[in-house]
């Protein structure tokens, strides 16, 4: 066994980065076993040094994460910044001075990735990132290795944890959204600002990376289509039940029927309580993938926290010290495929409206009329009325996003319809 100590800056010392940190320390045998080398925690750089941090040496603690990348013995740095900058200069100044990276930053790896990759490719080093989507479950490495030798057709999961817990709480209890919101706060679930979670920017971050794996192609964070949660409702709750359905925020991933696009959204959605996401429940995550010659294979677990994310960089720095004693490194991007992302409009789906309409004579014949001219077509009609008023409730059959998209803009200009009271997509049937 080599003597010789591989050398782990460790960028960041949050949450997760303090358990990374405890972990090399505890698990310190366990690890040289592992690896065939021991690990050495070399430095750890932060922004604030008088912070106490139970359990580091604090002559480990440095405000100077570049002096420290440079200092020429360093073989591994663990990114959990997290953000664009300086997250970003950091990895780069890494590779340029030869040590792997091992980061659980989604929002950068979505962004430059493919620029990222191709500087790891370009020193011969590796760039894992196990942790930056879905924390612990191993979703990353069994996609990039396990399924490198099949066609994965289909990605559909839960991959944060916040949305699932309020969406689980209003389902479960009949809380309106502010509510469960609030809960998710008071139990540490959601920021104080929580709206990359909400607003699905923190999931669409996630399914950029994924849809990149899965396809074999470029997929940046622009590329994805998002909508929020924050106007999901009781009431939608309500409709969703009578349907035998849930509502969950989903980001899914497609390949065409053709293979020559793809597709990655994230959006809210009512599946059906038969559906294997339909049960995720609280802070987990779930994603679901559909490939060609393995079949439907389902990945559970914790997506998020400092243990479980920790967890899943352990693994990441394990993979990478292995590599290094070899020589050698992993799997880089596979981006041979050069596929294009289509646009939302060009997505198969079904929709479920509600509106509001003047309780008369005509008025179904009215609305479905304008369904038939967009060429959509209609699956089941809900209607309730009382007092010159009354609700409409309409599921749809498949038809392109844009088909129905345009459908719902022309109700909202009939004199009938007093206003559209929600719109959700209908998936996993």
């Amino acid at each position: 066994m080599r003597t010789r100590p591989l050398k782990v800056a460790l960028l960041g010392c949050g949450v997760v980065g303090s358990e990374v940190a405890r972990i090399m320390t505890t698990h310190a045998d366990d690890l040289t076993a592992r690896i065939g080398a021991p690990v050495e925690l070399a430095g750890v750089a932060v922004r604030r040094p008088s912070k106490v941090r139970e359990g580091i040496d604090p002559a480990l603690i440095t405000t100077d994460a570049t002096a420290l990348l440079k200092r020429g013995d360093i073989d591994v740095v663990v990114e959990v910044i997290g953000g664009i900058e300086p997250a970003r200069t950091l990895i780069t100044t890494a590779f340029e001075n030869g040590a792997s990276v091992v980061s659980a930053n989604k929002a950068l790896l979505a962004q430059d990735g493919a620029a990222l990759h191709a500087a790891a490719e370009q020193h011969g080093l590796d760039l894992y990132y196990e942790a930056a989507v879905a924390g612990a479950i191993p979703l990353v490495r069994p996609m990039r290795e396990s399924l490198a030798g099949d066609k994965i057709n289909r990605v559909m999961g839960i991959v944060n944890g916040t949305t699932n817990f309020i969406l689980d709480k209003m389902d479960s209890t009949g809380a309106g959204y502010q509510e469960a919101l609030d809960e998710a706060t008071a139990l540490g679930y959601a920021e104080a600002d929580p709206t990359a979670d909400v607003e699905g920017y923190d999931a669409a971050a996630k399914a950029a990376i994924l849809a990149g794996i899965a396809f074999h192609t470029r997929v940046r964070l622009d590329d994805v289509y998002r909508e929020g949660m924050t106007e999901v409702s009781a009431a939608d709750f309500a409709s969703a039940k009578r349907m035998g359905c849930t509502i969950k925020l989903l980001a899914i991933l497609e390949r065409a029927a053709d293979g020559e696009s793809v597709t990655a959204r994230v959006h809210p959605a009512m599946i059906p309580l038969t559906h294997p996401l339909a049960s995720v429940r609280e802070a987990y995550n779930a994603v679901f993938v559909e490939a060609e010659a393995a079949g439907r294979l389902m990945f559970y677990g914790p997506g998020a926290g400092g243990s479980p994310t920790a967890s899943a960089v352990l693994g990441d720095l394990v993979a990478v010290c292995r590599n290094k004693l070899a020589e050698a490194t992993g799997p880089g991007e596979s981006a041979y495929t050069q596929l294009p992302v289509s646009p939302m409009g060009d997505v198969v789906t079904r929709y479920h409206i509600s509106l509001d309409v003047a309780d008369k004579p005509g008025v179904l014949a009215q609305v479905a009329t304008t369904f038939a001219e967009h060429g959509v077509s209609i699956d089941t009609v809900r209607q309730q009325g009382k007092d010159g008023e009354a609700s409409l409730v309409v599921v749809t059959h498949r038809a392109p996003d844009a088909a129905l998209s345009g459908t719902v803009e022309a109700l909202r200009k009939l004199d009938t319809v007093r206003g559209v009271a929600s719109i959700m997509r209908v998936e996993g049937e």
